[in-house]
């Protein structure tokens, strides 16, 4: 292929397998990385077929490293394969996570002939037998069938051997984005190719339309690889998109027990068993300034789509964040003061648990309601907007809400405004549906007491599954450090449990 890649595009692997072989392939999330089947196929001219499992050949990745001459990046070995079966794809999981380089971006959008596309890989150039250095060429979309693309060289340059496996991708706004896998080629000018061979054409595997299967393959050993018994509180929103993108769903936030914070990205595809692809971890270092939070609560707090935070603090400061994304928080507002010389009092040092929701009509998530320690309840309406003077009395001290251990917001029963999950210490779980500035109106029992939900350490509402966005998804982490999730909880209760962790 052209051009020398100077440390772009590092996401690019070279396969070297058994010995026999050498391929290219993309890293589309830490210990994943997806390929040509036909690589390791016994014999490509024959069938394409790859049995799942360890490779037949021992085989190693090099990722991150455009200079094969050169040191840095990751060289780690490939021990299982998940093949496509209807074309020539497969996915490779590495023996550990690949740090230090970011993964290509997972293409949705169907590709259309005539736009332009990138490609890049290890492989053979016109005049280099065995090249040490990433290149890459562009290339126009031609005829787009069920599985595969006809793809057309715009700058003289050709697919040759080696560069099989590598990634197909669109660049928008300088962001990479998977469409292809290349497949076959012309190999016109290619070292060692027939010297009265001048086409350049090339087809590659479409990836465009199953990229969901390549994030419910890859996604799959996210969540396993962090220990949830150090998980201290959980929140979920819009952090790294907006709720008007209904392609990708809500995120979740983790604070750890040692201050650090991670953002796990919602997923693009409807796959319970998959809802987040990848983990960012959030600036801040271990003993940060999270560890002081005592309730923490993801809502629309500035109307512009993505969400931001509501924070107690261990002191009684109350903080807004006007937006979280993966660079931190934004837009601070302190709305209470913490207790201090100058503040020797604060009855926010009573409010035991806070959630977010839309309890004051208006169908936005920015509305904070409040269980106190004495057993009583208030909403804080409008919070962005009104501070802390939308106060609303919800219901009077009682003993037994004393014995609430979590709550949170969700749509269950469909009502016009939020609904107050409540999951009691004893494992029972409650709805109030439709929680408003009026209080209360009913409540359904949806799990019995002496349920193993008294064994969760904590829980948040999501819309993780949903297509209408709809937040009714309950994700918990249990005290065992595994990880439930309960997709499209409603008046009738949990339906299915999946163990995410487990």
């Amino acid at each position: 292929m052209g051009q020398t890649a100077n440390d772009s595009f590092t996401f690019t692997a070279k396969l070297d397998i058994g010995g026999q072989r050498s391929c290219s392939a993309a890293l589309v999330e830490k210990e994943w990385l997806i390929t040509a089947a036909s690589c390791f196929a016994e014999n490509p001219a024959q069938s394409l077929k790859v049995p799942a499992g360890a490779p037949r050949l021992s085989t190693t990745a090099t990722i991150g490293r455009t200079d094969l001459s050169r040191g840095g990046g990751s060289v780690v070995d490939v021990v299982e394969l998940v093949p496509r079966g209807d074309r020539d794809v497969v996915m490779a999981r590495l023996a550990k996570p690949a740090e230090g380089v970011a993964p290509l971006a997972i293409g949705f959008n169907p590709l259309l002939q005539g736009e332009d596309v990138w490609a890049s890989g290890y492989g053979r150039t016109g005049d280099e037998w065995v090249p040490d250095r990433l290149h890459y060429g562009k290339f126009a979309v031609g005829a787009v069938k069920n599985t595969s693309v006809g793809v057309t060289s715009k700058d003289g340059v050709a697919l040759c051997q080696g560069d099989t496996g590598g990634p197909a991708f669109r660049l928008l706004g300088g962001r990479a984005e998977l469409v292809g896998v290349n497949s076959q080629s012309w190999q016109g000018g290619c070292l060692g190719s027939d010297s009265a061979e001048t086409r350049k054409d090339a087809l590659d595997t479409r990836v465009d339309d199953i990229a969901g299967w390549i994030q419910s393959v890859s996604s799959r050993t996210l969540l396993s690889r962090r220990d949830w018994k150090e998980v201290a509180y959980t929140a979920s929103g819009y952090f790294t998109t907006s709720e008007a993108d209904r392609k990708r769903h809500m995120d979740l936030f983790v604070v750890w027990n040692d201050g650090t914070a991670s953002i796990f990205q919602g997923s693009d595809n409807a796959d319970p068993k998959t809802p987040f692809t990848a983990e960012y971890k959030v600036p801040a270092p271990p003993g940060s300034s999270w560890q002081y939070a005592r309730a923490i609560a993801a809502g629309n707090f500035a109307g512009s789509g993505s969400d931001g935070l509501f924070v107690r603090w261990k002191d009684a400061e109350v903080t807004e964040y006007g937006h979280l994304d993966l660079k931190g928080v934004h837009d601070e507002r302190m709305l209470a003061h913490g207790i201090d010389k100058d503040h020797p009092t604060s009855f926010w040092a009573n409010a035991r648990l806070v959630t977010v929701g839309a309890y004051s009509g208006d169908g936005r998530r920015d509305d904070v309601l409040i269980l106190w320690e004495n057993g009583s309840t208030s909403l804080q309406a409008d919070i962005h907007t009104k501070k802390l003077d939308g106060h609303v009395q919800l219901s009077e001290a009682q003993k037994s809400w004393e014995n609430a251990a979590e709550i949170s917001a969700g749509e269950f029963t469909g009502k016009k405004t939020s609904d107050l999950l409540i999951r009691w210490k004893d494992g029972e779980t409650s709805i109030f549906p439709g929680v408003d500035a009026k209080g209360y109106h009913g409540r359904l029992k949806i799990r019995d007491a002496e349920s193993p939900w008294k064994n969760a350490r904590t829980l948040t509402t999501g819309s993780y599954t949903n297509s209408d966005n709809r937040v009714n998804d309950v994700l918990i982490s249990w005290n065992n450090g595994n990880l439930g999730f309960y997709p499209d909880v409603d008046a009738e209760g949990t339906h299915t449990g999946i163990e995410l962790v487990g």
